[in-house]
């Protein structure tokens, strides 16, 4: 028997444990909302919020409102000075650094020991489980995975507390033990210049026995493009020849697949989303030939849902998770065992499946394009640019789109901003091909172009190679977890790229 299937038996009892997410939905997420809340009674936050006095559900949604960073903030500023027992008990350590959304300021989400061990590496432990659940015949451990992580901020630490990106957290506590099944080294791995970090990965990766990779899809293809530079290989099998899945988050898989499955031609390899934020680590995908996640039920997390339909009035309803519909977009609200408390994520989802609760990520709350009603969100995007790829044959390394409120001709329209790695030959027969594929898939959309009355066909302008990393790199955000902001309504972002183009 190989290592790997030694180390398969393991996961049984687990298998065992997750069937209950068939049924026991709603059961899991009581208690563990119940034992949240029970551990941080006696926190400052908790007294504040009478969690000793909480019995249900229902006492805890009248007793706590909704939360965004800045209403925490002032709390966590005082944890990373060194306080304890604020939102959850005990001191925290680690911060992860996460942009915000709508300004360069930086957020700081608290990362508890708790955190780490039943959010985040549960999340990692389960994604595993899955995959070898799934793939019996898999050697995944009788080599090693490149995992491409962030790096840490020092210019950020507080005596009381230190900052990095979520992954260089991750990197840093993890057992050593796992570092023997690991590359690159943790010193590379937690170099801050990606450029540097990539060419070393790389170097250190190209002669070892690589069978998974894990990371975010935009970085680690350039750092697998590094790859083949240095190898003259035309397919990453002949680099590593027992390559068997990718494990990918971040960013939408959608845009890349092609550009992967041209890179990676092994009937063998696989493509596992995962959905690990800052905030925590909320799903997996459990079933290869479904793109929808499972929701993870009995980690340190308790979710709401706000239907985003609701989300601008000033009592919008929130659900609980036995609440939700299928197929309605809602904002997600956690509470977790990092302090953070009836807190709006800033992403969207739509439930696919409540038995078990199966769901994709829709786009964010503040990623999305509205300024004529149109209500065009992320999802719509990608497979409407997935769409066009097929159909005219191009390949998209990044985009982003924001509104003309109107041009010199008194015309409003979609401006997307797209850098390819294959152009198509005829851009306006992809930008077409895209507009009609939008219709189909939003009717709201559809209804603003009708008849091009209240919203113009859209406008497609090509990227020059290297303007979305360039314009990350000048915000020293290039590399780690960064990603390009997809669709806004506002056109600072891509007037930004627009000035370097």
């Amino acid at each position: 028997m190989s290592f790997t299937g030694i180390v398969r038996n393991l996961f049984a009892s687990r298998w065992r444990e997750l069937e209950k997410y068939n049924n026991q939905g709603e059961q899991l997420q009581r208690e563990v909302l119940a034992r949240l809340v029970s551990k941080a009674k006696d926190t400052e936050y908790g007294r504040k919020h009478l969690f000793a006095a909480t019995k249900n559900y229902d006492d805890f949604a009248r007793n706590n409102s909704i939360n965004t960073y800045e209403e925490l903030k002032e709390d966590i500023d005082r944890m990373r000075q060194g306080e304890i027992d604020v939102l959850w008990p005990g001191r925290v350590k680690w911060y992860a650094k996460s942009s915000g959304t709508t300004n360069d300021k930086s957020k700081f989400i608290p990362v508890s020991p708790d955190g780490l061990k039943r959010l985040h590496y549960k999340g990692a432990t389960d994604t595993v489980a899955l995959y070898l659940r799934n793939n019996p015949q898999s050697r995944l451990f009788d080599g090693k995975g490149l995992i491409l992580g962030g790096s840490h901020a020092p210019n950020y630490n507080l005596p009381g507390s230190l900052v990095g990106d979520l992954s260089a957290i991750l990197i840093e506590n993890i057992n050593p033990v796992v570092n023997l099944a690991r590359v690159p080294s943790k010193k590379t791995a937690l170099l801050s210049d990606f450029e540097i970090k990539r060419d070393r990965i790389a170097h250190e990766a190209l002669n070892k026995n690589v069978t998974n990779l894990s990371g975010v899809p935009s970085w680690m293809l350039s750092v697998l493009n590094r790859v083949m530079e240095l190898s003259g290989k035309q397919h990453l099998e002949e680099v590593w020849p027992n390559i068997e899945v990718f494990f990918h988050g971040g960013v939408a898989f959608t845009p890349y697949r092609e550009q992967y499955e041209r890179l990676i031609t092994s009937p063998r390899m696989h493509y596992m989303e995962t959905y690990n934020a800052s905030e925590g680590f909320f799903g997996n995908q459990d079933d290869p030939n479904d793109r929808s996640m499972l929701l993870m039920l009995d980690y340190d997390v308790f979710y709401e849902f706000i239907p985003m339909d609701e989300f601008d009035k000033e009592n919008p309803s929130i659900v609980p998770l036995w609440g939700v519909e299928k197929g309605k977009n809602y904002a997600m609200v956690i509470s977790t065992s990092c302090g953070l408390w009836r807190y709006m994520i800033g992403d969207t989802v739509q439930f696919t499946s409540t038995n078990p609760y199966k769901f994709i990520i829709s786009g964010r709350t503040k990623s999305f394009i509205n300024a004529f009603g149109e209500e065009l969100i992320v999802d719509n995007a990608e497979k409407g640019l997935a769409y066009a790829c097929e159909k005219t044959g191009a390949q998209i390394l990044d985009y982003t789109a924001a509104p003309i409120f109107m041009d010199q001709n008194a015309k409003c329209r979609h401006q997307w901003l797209i850098e390819f790695a294959k152009q198509p030959d005829d851009v306006e027969m992809f930008a077409n091909i895209l507009d009609r594929k939008l219709q189909e898939l939003n009717s709201d959309y559809e209804a603003k172009r009708y008849k091009d009355i209240t919203l113009q066909h859209l406008q497609i302008v090509i990227a020059r190679q290297g303007l979305f990393n360039d314009w990350l790199k000048a915000k020293g955000k290039l590399g780690g977890q960064h990603k390009v902001p997809r669709l806004s309504n506002s056109r600072s972002t891509i007037e930004q790229l627009l000035a370097m183009n």
